[in-house]
């Protein structure tokens, strides 16, 4: 009895060590997946917090609350979606992830023309007066979610694309919680931020007050910082999906420019390692912008050929 005990209790420990190790394994690479798409997460943070500008303060947090809903309701639906393409069609992921590339492309490209030229689009939805007006809004923020949650996931699934089907499925739902939880955890604290420093400048300690006017004024820059990285991020993440992609559809050269170009830099020793990522890291860049450049030359040109000329040309 003893013996077969202790034969019960090895096998609970081996059982244990293996779920352990199953978690790590999760951890792990939900983690890469997560870092892989940084650029859209960076954007999201950014993007989000123009959707509560004129609102009630008191609305802010519970919008925020609803839009992060709607994002897991997003994410659950691409999820499902993504899945099933990648057990049964896993070959249209490429082309699929490659149109993501092209859209980040753009976007960047975009905010890009935007900073040079001194044209702004505005990205705040109109604050209505009237019973539907935060129906609305939350609608129009959820929709730009969709986008950029579909983005998250899909550059996800292609990280883990060797993972068996469960792994996969949990690990997408690790990563969609996490970064739900991150995004909308960060706006939330950013849209609340002038509120504190605007309690922090009514109290009577002078270094209280100067604190909080401090951090009233430095809102405009942090999100401005936030857009800038998340501009640079998008270029980034955007032309290396489209390079990879185009280098396992067979067109290798653009890719390999990119290696010729980052191994000299990556034997430098002590440092190279950093600097092969940071050459890597502006090829793929600039070839995002070039790309997503091209894109945003035909949707300025477009809309004068029919006539209506482009008023941010």
């Amino acid at each position: 009895m003893a013996g077969g005990l202790a034969a019960l209790l090895d096998d609970v420990a081996v059982l244990a060590r293996m779920a352990a190790a199953s978690v790590d394994d999760v951890a792990a690479a939900a983690g890469r997946a997560s870092v892989k798409a940084a650029g859209v997460v960076v954007d999201d943070t950014a993007v989000t917090p123009q959707y509560v500008r004129g609102v009630e303060p008191s609305r802010e947090l519970p919008i925020i609350r609803r839009i992060a809903t709607g994002s897991l309701g997003n994410k659950a639906v691409i999820i499902v979606f993504a899945l099933l393409l990648s057990q049964f069609i896993p070959w249209l992921l490429t082309p699929i992830l490659m149109l993501g590339g092209l859209y980040l492309s753009f976007e960047g490209a975009e905010k890009v023309w935007e900073r040079v030229s001194g044209h702004h689009q505005d990205e705040t939805p109109v604050v209505e007066r009237g019973p539907d007006a935060e129906k609305k809004l939350i609608r129009s923020a959820v929709t730009t979610d969709f986008i950029l949650s579909a983005e998250i996931m899909v550059i996800a699934l292609n990280e883990i694309a060797g993972e068996a089907f469960w792994s996969r499925a949990v690990i997408l739902v690790v990563v969609g919680l996490a970064i739900t939880a991150l995004v909308y955890g960060v706006v939330a604290v950013i849209v609340k931020m002038d509120d504190l420093g605007l309690h922090l400048a009514g109290k009577d300690s002078p270094g209280v007050q100067k604190f909080g006017h401090g951090l009233v004024r430095s809102m405009p820059t942090v999100l401005n910082v936030i857009g800038f990285v998340g501009m640079l991020a998008m270029l980034w993440v955007g032309g290396h999906i489209l390079l990879v992609g185009l280098d396992e559809l067979g067109v290798t050269a653009p890719y390999h420019l990119v290696h010729v170009l980052a191994d000299p830099a990556a034997g430098i020793a002590g440092v190279g390692a950093f600097l092969g990522w940071l050459v890597s890291t502006v090829c793929s860049a600039v070839f995002g912008l070039i790309v997503g450049a091209v894109i945003v030359a035909v949707t300025h040109l477009v809309p004068r050929r029919g006539g209506e000329p482009d008023p941010a040309a």
